[in-house]
């Protein structure tokens, strides 16, 4: 792992790309965030030595390095899923990238299910902490020391300084925000009426297939974290209200411009 994510990172550097601060990954919908960075380079996924190619609809596939809110940052135009048949190394390889192309910071956005009653479609959520439900971790098997500890301390997955940063942007741009517990499943099913109920009673908030295999790497290599989830259908007694793909993403599409000026804000401000 470590020679591959190396030669990775030696292809990008080959391309005299500065070095980032910030990395970004953008999720289903949210893409559109990729319009607002002043790019200096984009590298096809399938340029790079030893990455996956992304299959969802709405996600590009290409690595995007320029200028936001006057920091330079890196931004993932689409991310993999473990559901896509991809193992969870593949799953997180690019954060080890990005980690070794100098970034000290990663946001990740996402879709997700509300389970929580008082959330409501096209709310923005703050993840405030993960129950990981993946059937593979992606730390296990052999641990490179290089990368971090082989025993990771997860008691804050999310660093509270960033989360607090970002909740005195939403205050000053007057853009609502919940904090939330995000449950993180393989898919690529959504979930039964029963499965919401049981996710609502151990406690989460909201529940996705993505974002949590990325956090334990990012943490891994001592990454601080920050987590955007947009509430794209939502579980009730009745039923759930949208679950085609198609519809996830009009929804997650229709807060697009304000998760979109929060993050700029966000990063102006660090």
């Amino acid at each position: 792992m470590w020679e591959r994510v190396q030669e990775s990172v030696e292809y990008i550097r080959k391309r005299q790309i500065k070095m980032p601060e910030i990395g970004i990954i953008l999720g289903s919908g949210l893409g559109n965030l990729a319009d607002d960075i002043q790019i200096d380079h984009s590298i096809d996924y399938a340029d790079i030595p030893h990455f996956p190619i992304s299959t969802v609809p709405g996600h590009k596939g290409k690595l995007l390095f320029g200028t936001l809110s006057g920091k330079y940052v890196v931004a993932m135009q689409g991310r993999f899923h473990y559901y896509e048949g991809y193992d969870m190394k593949q799953v997180t390889f690019p954060v080890r990238v990005m980690k070794y192309l100098g970034i000290q910071l990663l946001i990740v956005s996402n879709a997700s299910g509300g389970v929580n009653p008082k959330y409501q479609v096209g709310d923005i959520v703050a993840i405030t902490d993960h129950i990981n439900m993946f059937p593979e971790h992606p730390l296990r098997g052999e641990n490179d020391e290089r990368f971090g500890p082989r025993f990771l301390n997860m008691s804050e997955p999310y660093d509270l300084i960033s989360l607090a940063l970002l909740e005195k942007c939403s205050e000053e741009l007057q853009i609502p925000i919940k904090k939330g517990i995000y449950y993180g499943i393989s898919g690529p099913t959504f979930e039964t009426m029963s499965e919401y109920n049981m996710i609502r009673f151990v406690g989460a908030d909201c529940v996705g297939m993505s974002t949590v295999p990325e956090v334990i790497v990012a943490r891994h290599m001592s990454l601080k974290c920050l987590g955007i989830s947009v509430i794209s259908d939502i579980a009730t007694q009745e039923g759930i209200e949208i679950v085609a793909h198609e519809e996830v993403l009009k929804a997650v599409d229709a807060a697009g411009p304000k998760v979109r000026r929060l993050i700029q804000y966000f990063i102006e401000k660090l």
